[in-house]
């Protein structure tokens, strides 16, 4: 068990600190664009509208899946 336990306190740390990153993103000017970026979608009727960010979904689902192969090591 305590290499699960390990895993969770680093997962919870790798979560404050993005948490933390997006919550200074208006200071930091390349994290301005996440969530707006080419492929994300967005779409607007009347007073209605969905957002999907699939560009972003699969940026950080790479930076994930590199950084827990990274963890594996």
């Amino acid at each position: 068990m305590a290499p699960l336990g390990k895993a969770i306190i680093l997962l919870g740390l790798a979560l404050v600190a993005i948490g933390l990153a997006l919550w200074a993103a208006p200071s930091i000017r390349w994290l301005n664009g996440i969530g707006r970026l080419p492929g994300d979608i967005y779409v607007r009727r009347g007073n209605f509208a969905v957002y999907f960010p699939l560009t972003t979904a699969i940026i950080i689902s790479l930076a994930l899946t590199i950084l827990f192969a990274l963890m594996r090591r």
